[in-house]
């Protein structure tokens, strides 16, 4: 397959460049910031994105969506990184949407997902419990007691959880790990909002004695593991439009800023550096179109090819934004100059759905190294 955009893409990534640079700049993240507001994103803002379709992207016709697929959602997660935006469309629909289309059963695809596509229904994932990416290393159990089956345990850095309406967790179930769903405000579920150092939102959730149904189950472990592919593919695609705005903020500044009389960008180290971040830019940029045209053709291929763009545009980022910071100079590490915002973001990211360590070991395992 071409690794090209068809029109409709095109047309989807313009008006999402468009509509986001309007009305969710960075400027928009940074109020959100300071004034430590409760949500965490704008849910206007979010009304908006789902009035105009978004939300029902990835979501098949027949449940009320618009089975565009991922590679345009991937187009609006490359602009949204951009700007980046505050809302819920890594954990609502790359994760939460995405379990209930893989694992969900007809009758939860049918009350669950047209009410995410209508914007109705909020939801993510609780899948992490240790301090680094390890989502098989699952100690939350659900077991029989008192002839009700019942949650128990902790998850950590759960996206938008302080926030969404239920929760998809993973625990140890018939010596299995199993996926229920699980109401937010349900008796024995403790919620800690934790503020991320990028601004984005998580929580730590405790499960005590919580009640939940078989009928409840969404899926299991091979499951949770198609989910996180897809939703490291969606991440490295929004990390690519962070990584492209850090790069052309940088090359701007270069043009205008001034030593010893001309411009610095004149100076021949730093162009080979920049030449250098253009090269390893493109190269994200055909990765990340080939990983979302494999999730849309549900290729056997997407487990590789999710390690090798999470893997290599983990890399790329961190170099891109480091050599951001150091071309802005001192004015770059204050918070006065927006730079530093996507360096956070950067940081953050790279960890999210596994660092660069963890999917070089599973790239090689995946090819039976």
């Amino acid at each position: 397959m071409a690794l090209i955009l068809n029109e409709e893409q095109q047309m989807l990534k313009t008006s999402a460049k468009e509509f986001l640079t309007q009305k969710a700049p960075v400027s928009a993240l940074r109020f959100l910031r300071d004034t430590k507001d409760s949500v965490g994103y704008d849910p206007s803002l979010w009304t908006e994105m789902v009035e105009m379709g978004w939300a029902a992207l990835t979501i098949a016709e027949e449940f009320g969506g618009m089975g565009f697929g991922y590679v345009g959602l991937g187009q609006i997660l490359e602009e949204s990184g951009r700007t980046l935006t505050a809302s819920p469309i890594v954990s609502n629909l790359l994760l939460g949407a995405s379990t209930i289309q893989i694992g969900g059963s007809e009758a939860q695809k049918q009350a669950l997902l047209p009410a995410i596509a209508e914007g109705q229904l909020t939801l993510t994932l609780a899948f992490e419990e240790q301090s680094a990416h390890r989502p098989f290393a699952v100690s939350s159990t659900v077991e029989q007691k008192d002839g009700q089956l019942v949650l128990n345990g902790g998850k950590r850095f759960v996206l938008d959880g302080h926030v969404a309406q239920k929760l998809i967790v993973s625990a140890l179930y018939q010596g299995e790990i199993a996926l229920f769903l699980v109401d937010a405000g349900a008796e024995g579920v403790k919620i800690d909002r934790r503020l991320m150092m990028d601004s984005r939102n998580a929580a730590n959730i405790q499960f005590d004695s919580v009640v939940v149904q078989a009928a409840d189950q969404v899926g299991n472990r091979n499951t949770l593991e198609q989910v996180l592919d897809v939703a490291r593919i969606g991440l490295a695609a929004e990390m690519l439009g962070t990584m492209q705005e850090a790069f052309e903020r940088t090359i701007a500044y270069l043009k205008e800023r001034v030593q010893f009389k001309v411009p610095i960008g004149s100076f021949q180290a730093l162009q080979h550096r920049a030449a250098m971040m253009f090269s390893e830019i493109e190269v994200c940029k055909s990765m990340v179109l080939k990983a979302l045209q494999a999730v849309d053709a549900k290729d056997k291929k997407v487990p590789v090819l999710a390690s090798m763009v999470k893997a290599k545009v983990g890399e790329v980022i961190q170099i891109v934004t480091n050599e951001s910071i150091q071309m802005f100079g001192g004015i770059g590490m204050t918070d006065d100059e927006e730079i530093g915002f996507f360096m956070k973001r950067a940081r953050v990211a790279q960890q999210t759905f596994g660092d660069y360590n963890y999917h070089l070991d599973r790239f090689a395992s995946l090819n039976g190294f």
